[in-house]
């Protein structure tokens, strides 16, 4: 909002100058009067602050008020400079902002209308014509920059996308995989005892633990990896060392867990790692800080919230991070948030269902 704020100051500052140097022009070899001088001075010099909104509008304005203060003798040719000085800050405006047609149209209009104004002699069409032709080089230089790199920007977010999915799926996997061998191993036991009781107990242990595996399935996203490792994944009762490596890092972090931290894995594999991540993003952005992180297990969801007290302000870029974040939680339907906070800083929250 600065940033755009600052531009256009700028463009306020250019209109002074011509304006100055168009009421110069009028009245250095002609007495004309204030009121014919200032509203035509307004006309040619004002749309110069508002290109970047209505640039055609701007262009199709500051041309056609050149020509008409020329042919009415407000004007003289010689001070042609001016004027033509806001009708390429316009027209570098529609390079950049319209398509190709929009803006080789609006040059070659320029270009006639001007070159016809200042005489129409062979050279003076050339001079306009160079002149215009390079701020239109220059104008459509820039939005084919711009939409390269917005295009390169868009293909490393969605790269980074499809990467956070396959990393997602691969840690889904693992909780899959570490079900189905416990499934494995007490269908063993089931088949081998000799006590209805013990086989019961299997039995039962099968069915729950199945049931969890299909649910986490569901949420399986991508191809799984073939080297997958039966190890249990870390959830909420790996909490603990995640404030405690934050605080060595610079960050005081107040953790608060509550409820039954006995959830799904896939859930709390999901809210360990979106707590890993916004910790991480509060020691990058916001060290050293103040950071408090609320997890409450309710019977129907894993509410997660963490809120820091920096500057509020994150340069995201297009790595993991909220992107991570996000996903993990879209896996189970949830709900996601993240900005500055009410009373500064940065918050994240995210709600993931207990299926």
């Amino acid at each position: 909002m600065i940033a755009r704020l600052h531009l256009y100051l700028v463009d306020a500052a250019a209109a002074a100058v011509i304006a100055v140097l168009v009421a110069y022009g009028m009245l250095e070899t002609q007495d004309k009067p204030w009121w014919l001088v200032v509203p035509c001075t307004a006309v040619i010099a004002l749309p110069v602050t508002v290109r970047r909104l209505w640039p055609v509008s701007a262009l199709t304005l500051t041309t056609a008020a050149t020509v008409a203060v020329v042919i009415g003798q407000v004007l003289p040719v010689q001070a042609l400079g001016a004027p033509v000085g806001a009708v390429c800050f316009a027209l570098y405006t529609v390079a950049v902002e319209r398509t190709r047609t929009w803006s080789l149209t609006g040059l070659v209009v320029a270009v006639v209308a001007i070159g016809g104004v200042g005489g129409g002699e062979p050279e003076n069409m050339l001079a306009v014509t160079a002149a215009m032709g390079a701020v239109w080089v220059m104008g459509y230089t820039t939005r084919l920059r711009t939409s390269f790199l917005r295009r390169e920007s868009s293909q490393r977010a969605e790269q980074a996308l499809t990467d956070e999915r396959m990393r997602i799926a691969r840690e889904l996997h693992d909780v899959v995989a570490h079900n189905l061998s416990l499934i494995a191993v007490q269908a063993a036991n089931a088949a081998h005892v000799r006590s209805p009781e013990h086989a019961y107990e299997a039995l039962n242990v099968i069915s729950e633990t199945s049931r969890a595996a299909l649910a986490e399935m569901r949420g399986l996203l991508g191809v799984l990896r073939s080297d997958a490792d039966l190890a249990p994944s870390p959830g909420l009762d790996g909490l603990a060392d995640l404030a405690d490596r934050a605080s060595l890092a610079g960050v005081r972090v107040a953790l608060d867990v509550r409820g039954d931290s006995v959830v799904p894995e896939g859930v709390g594999l999901s809210a360990y790692r979106i707590v890993q991540e916004a910790l991480t993003n509060v020691v990058k952005h916001a060290a050293p800080a103040s950071c408090t992180v609320l997890v409450e297990v309710e019977p129907a969801s894993v509410r997660i919230e963490v809120a820091d007290d920096g500057p509020g302000v994150r340069e995201l870029g297009v790595g993991h991070g909220l992107i991570g974040m996000r996903e993990r939680v879209a896996v189970y339907d949830g709900t996601f948030s993240a900005g500055p906070g009410a009373d500064g800083g940065f918050r994240v929250a995210a709600e993931l269902p207990i299926r």
